[in-house]
């Protein structure tokens, strides 16, 4: 029972001041015992949090058992919900790799519900790559009634999720919360179980109240002893006297802080303490707990010199704007998962940008000379890209963007192309890009596969995302074209990368009265561009305005904006059609690139989850034909739900 070393203490000092300081030792030595069984696994203890009771859906557990794949390596995998992200060990060298490893995670009601499982090969000789994914929704498998919840799911090609690499087996169930109170108070009596028995003293029970209880628990640790004890000798068996304690903690709690991490309980509700109870004693079974403290899967299956970048302040991985030389990994929310994907960009090309669009040096050679420089360097480009020669770059291109170009979407083979840039404005398939709510053309949509930010006013777009010293909707759209109306209206980014679908579709139904060339320059409209003070992307970049009449929006205008390497926007509609939300209004030949629609004030309601994630100054992944909005003009605007779940390119 190990009551030897407690009596010991219990000795110890007992007057007034001695008696603090032995309370304090008391606790430190628990912790201290507690902390030396625990797993290493690197990721921080849960922060306390008030989540509402509505907003509560569960706590999931997820094991990662093992995988089938189709060669040998050694493998680990990544789970990812919302804006978290954990990694298992890496397996021996083998094709069918044993983790077992597990993580519990909070579900809430209009949370992340849409898990991603990666699975990443990696030896000493290569990099870690990603060779297969999975995805499921928590929700649907936690509501289902099954005998072992053990799940077992095909992992899919990251290029093509019509073709198999392999199979994966899960583990998924939800916490029952008396379960996570008894075994939160099995662990904790546990740290005065010296010899595993499993049996206390009451002097050993008294203590471990005294160091960790509030005041509750010293009039109740007497009466709860003798409740176990039915027999009367002194010792009780530690799972009864955990029974116990879980009723009385959830009756009328016990505990006032964390035996694990420090943090005080009771700063919210018993809900809020039963889950920080969960997380932070979330190692069950015995099995390995994954690594957290990931912001995507892509950040967890970096080796040690991006660790050591990391830790030299050389690059960093961060939420939302970041200007300057930290900014080299850009991250975008998933609309369809909620989660966090890291856009894929050569590491040389976020040097440059950052050389030349981040400080007052680039500043220099930008006004000097760079501007000509980039529109020769597109024009270039372009030719090339248009050569039968530039075909053979189509396989290197899609295996640079594994994972977020899928070319089982397309509409033609590779073979199909006979030139980069033919490939490059591919079309899709048929019903690839679902219209939500073609019947309603109250309703906008989302005009490109693209990272869209939006925002109520210019106003709000300068605070949380452009940077540009010069920026505003008359300098965007033009003197001649910019009216009163457009000048405090709403404001939406569709950014395209490389690796999207090229080809922009109307955003609303209506008219086209015109389309107005406006020249300029052509430099990039990354986000390194977009967020420095020194340039004004926008508003001198070549671009084209055209302008729709609708009956729900009023006026919107449609700017195509060109970049760096784009050698043309070319329109597939003309003056005067008329054309239908959804439908195709143009596309960009190779090169990164951007629309920006301007509706008038007070013309459209766009949606909460796109504002919120643009106040945090964190693009949106979206795809064509997902809702955007809805007119202020019409009516039924509570009857529609806030989000789409349209497919979407992971």
């Amino acid at each position: 029972m190990g009551h030897g070393s407690s009596r010991a203490d219990a000795s110890d000092d007992s007057s007034g001041d001695g008696h603090a300081h032995h309370h304090h030792s008391r606790f430190s030595r628990f912790r201290r015992r507690f902390r030396t069984n625990r797993h290493h696994h690197g990721s921080n203890p849960p922060l306390l949090r008030n989540l509402a009771a509505d907003d509560f859906a569960g706590i999931a557990r997820i094991e990662i058992i093992s995988a089938e794949m189709q060669f040998k390596d050694r493998w680990f995998a990544c789970l990812s919900l919302g804006e978290r992200t954990y990694r298992t060990e890496t397996s021996d060298h083998t094709e069918k790799p044993i983790w077992r490893s597990e993580k519990k995670l909070v579900l809430e009601k209009d949370g992340p519900t849409i898990a991603r499982i990666s699975v990443f090969e990696t030896n000493r000789l290569s990099k870690n790559n990603l060779v297969g994914y999975c995805e499921i929704n928590l929700l649907e498998v936690l509501s289902r009634e099954s005998e072992d919840n053990i799940e077992e799911l095909s992992l899919l090609d990251p290029s093509s999720s019509s073709t198999t690499v392999g199979s994966i087996s899960i583990l998924c169930y939800v916490e029952d919360p008396i379960e996570i109170e008894k075994f939160f108070a099995r662990r904790i009596l546990s740290v005065v179980d010296l010899n595993g028995d499993g049996k206390l003293s009451y002097s050993e029970f008294a203590e471990l109240m005294n160091a960790f209880g509030n005041q509750v628990a010293a009039t109740k640790t007497e009466d709860l002893f003798k409740q176990a004890d039915k027999n009367g000798d002194g010792v009780v068996d530690m799972d009864e006297l955990a029974t116990l304690i879980a009723v009385q903690q959830e009756n009328e709690p016990l505990i006032n802080s964390c035996p694990v991490c420090g943090e005080s309980l009771g700063k919210f509700d018993k809900l809020n303490d039963m889950i920080h109870m969960t997380l932070c004693f979330d190692e069950g079974t015995g099995n390995q707990v994954m690594t957290g403290g990931f912001l995507t899967d892509k950040e967890a299956s970096y080796g040690w010199i991006f660790k050591l970048s990391e830790w030299a302040h050389v690059s960093s991985y961060d939420i939302g704007l970041r200007s300057g030389s930290s900014a080299s990994h850009i991250l975008v929310v998933d609309r369809r998962t909620k989660g966090l994907v890291e856009e894929i960009i050569d590491g040389k090309i976020v040097l440059s940008m950052r050389a030349i669009y981040q400080s007052k040096v680039g500043l220099t050679l930008i006004n000097t000379g760079v501007k000509d420089l980039l529109q020769n360097i597109s024009e270039k480009q372009g030719k090339q890209m248009n050569s039968h020669e530039s075909a053979k770059d189509i396989p290197k291109f899609i295996e640079f963007f594994n994972g977020q170009l899928k070319m089982d979407e397309a509409k033609y083979p590779i073979e199909y192309f006979k030139t980069f840039n033919q490939f490059f404005i591919r079309e899709l398939k048929p019903g690839a890009r679902p219209i939500a709510y073609t019947e309603r053309d109250d309703i906008a949509i989302c005009a490109a596969d693209c990272r869209l930010m939006a925002f109520n006013s210019a106003n709000e777009s300068l605070r949380f995302w452009i940077k540009g010293r010069k920026f505003s909707i008359q300098g965007l759209l033009g003197k001649d074209t910019c009216s009163s109306a457009f000048v405090d209206g709403s404001l939406v980014i569709f950014r395209l990368a490389p690796q999207d679908y090229h080809r922009f579709h109307v955003p609303v139904s209506g008219t086209i009265e015109s389309f107005v060339d406006i020249p300029g320059y052509l430099y990039t409209v990354n986000p390194i561009a977009v967020n420095s003070k020194y340039c004004n992307v926008f508003t001198e970049n070549k671009r084209v305005v055209s302008i729709i009449s609708t009956s729900e929006f009023g006026k919107v205008a449609f700017v195509a904006i060109g970049a760096t390497m784009v050698g043309s926007i070319t329109f597939t509609k003309k003056e005067g059609d008329y054309v239908h939300k959804g439908d195709e209004f143009g596309y960009f030949s190779f090169g990164g690139s951007t629309v920006i629609c301007v509706f008038e004030k007070d013309a459209i309601q766009i949606d909460e989850d796109l504002l919120s994630n643009s106040e945090r100054s964190l693009e949106t992944l979206v795809s064509v034909g997902m809702r955007l909005g809805i007119s202020k003009r019409s009516r039924g605007i509570d009857e529609l739900p806030n989000m789409e779940t349209c497919k979407l390119e992971a």
